[in-house]
């Protein structure tokens, strides 16, 4: 039983959703619009101003997309109203992070920069304040986009686990290792 999926979505003010007949949920609000394609074994109704799922049977797949779908599509509705914001810090001597555009540049200890091209729907922002870890800020209305993205960023450099250097979310706990020196006693 999808305990997720029986839950109706609340549509806040200021924000449309319309469904198609071929189960293509587009969602409009003020950060922007999305849309998403759900499974046929799912019905997507628009009540009032709350979103209802139902599935049409009870076998274990159909119960798994009940709730999925549900959980996308509450995503989404959040993304156009509010939208998504991650934030990441470098941690390393000399890691810089500079923002042209859709293009970041970064600096992590390598023989060259690395520059990376996000997706427009992105709007990117660096921060280099002294005495603090340069930063980098990810905003978006799409949810799955600006973890896959943040995602490829944090991949460039993961923080390791004996100095913490490296890329890592703002507020992330990096557990740490004693090193060789630690063990010999």
């Amino acid at each position: 039983m999808s305990r997720i999926g029986k839950l109706p979505i609340q549509i806040p003010n200021g924000v449309q959703v319309s469904v198609s007949d071929k189960n293509v949920v587009t969602i409009k609000g003020p950060k922007g619009e999305l849309t998403r394609s759900v499974d046929p074994s799912i019905t997507v109704k628009v009540n009032g101003n709350e979103i209802v799922l139902e599935r049409h049977t009870e076998q274990k797949i159909h119960k798994a997309k009940h709730g999925l779908y549900r959980s996308l599509l509450s995503n989404n509705i959040k993304g156009v109203s509010e939208g998504y914001k991650i934030q990441q810090e470098l941690v390393g001597v000399g890691y810089r992070a500079n923002a042209n555009g859709q293009m970041l540049e970064l600096t992590l200890g390598f023989s060259h920069n690395l520059v990376f091209e996000l997706p427009k729907e992105i709007k990117l922002s660096t921060a280099q304040e002294k005495g603090k870890n340069p930063t980098i800020v990810l905003e978006s209305n799409d949810k799955e986009l600006i973890g896959m993205v943040a995602a490829k960023i944090r991949s460039f450099r993961k923080p390791e686990p004996y100095k913490g250097k490296g890329i890592r979310f703002a507020g992330e706990n990096i557990r740490r290792k004693a090193g060789k020196s630690a063990s010999k006693k």
